[in-house]
C-alpha cells in the first residue's frame, strides 16, 4: 500500500533526483518555459514553487538558502532580480503546466513547464493590433502628372551642372580639349 508515499521517486536515486530537479529549476528559472514529461513537471513545481516564495523577501539569507537549491548563480541573480518583483503580488502558484501529447520515442506524457507571468499569449499582451489603413481610390490623373513634372525640374538641373567641354580622339588615339 502506498500509505504516506508523497514524494514521486522518478524512477531516480536520491542524489540523481535532486541534481535533476536543481538543473530543471535553474532552467525554468533562466528560460522561463521548458518542456518535459509532466511526471518531472509535477515534482519540480513542488520543488521550484517554494524557492520562488522565498525569493520574496530579498535578504542575504534567503539568497543563500535558493543557492543551496539552485547551485546556479546566474539562476538565482535572474530570480531575485527579474522574477521576484513581478510576482511579488501572486500568492502562490507561479508556474502553468500545458499538456502537449505524447512523445514518439517511448510515448511519454509531454508537457510544457512556465512561470505563469511571463507567457504573453496567456495574458493577452503579446499580440499587437497593426494599424489597417482602408482603401482609397487611385490618385488623380491630376496628380499624377503634377507628380511628375515636379521630378523633371531636378534632373535638368543636374543636366546643366554637368561641364559643357567637347573632347575628340584624334586619329592617334590622343584626346584633345577644344
Amino acid at each position: 500500500m502506498r500509505h504516506s508515499k508523497v514524494i514521486n521517486h522518478l524512477g531516480r536515486t536520491s542524489s540523481h533526483r535532486k541534481a535533476m530537479l536543481s538543473n530543471m529549476a535553474a532552467s525554468l528559472i533562466i528560460h522561463k518555459r521548458i518542456t518535459t514529461t509532466t511526471a518531472k513537471a509535477k515534482a519540480l513545481r513542488t520543488f521550484v514553487e517554494p524557492l520562488i516564495t522565498k525569493s520574496k523577501e530579498d535578504s542575504t539569507h534567503s539568497r543563500r538558502i535558493v543557492f543551496s537549491y539552485l547551485k546556479d548563480k546566474s539562476a538565482v541573480a535572474e530570480l531575485f532580480r527579474d522574477i521576484s518583483p513581478k510576482i511579488a503580488e501572486r500568492p502562490g502558484g507561479y508556474t502553468r503546466i500545458l499538456k502537449i501529447g505524447n512523445r514518439l520515442g517511448d510515448n511519454a506524457d509531454m508537457c510544457i513547464l512556465e512561470l505563469v507571468d511571463y507567457n504573453e499569449a496567456m495574458l493577452g499582451g503579446g499580440a499587437v493590433k497593426t494599424k489597417t489603413t482602408r482603401r482609397r481610390r487611385a490618385p488623380k490623373k491630376k496628380d499624377v502628372a503634377a507628380a511628375s513634372e515636379a521630378k523633371t525640374p531636378k534632373a535638368a538641373k543636374v543636366k546643366e551642372e554637368e561641364p559643357v567641354t567637347k573632347t575628340e580622339e584624334n586619329e592617334t588615339g590622343s584626346v584633345s580639349e577644344e
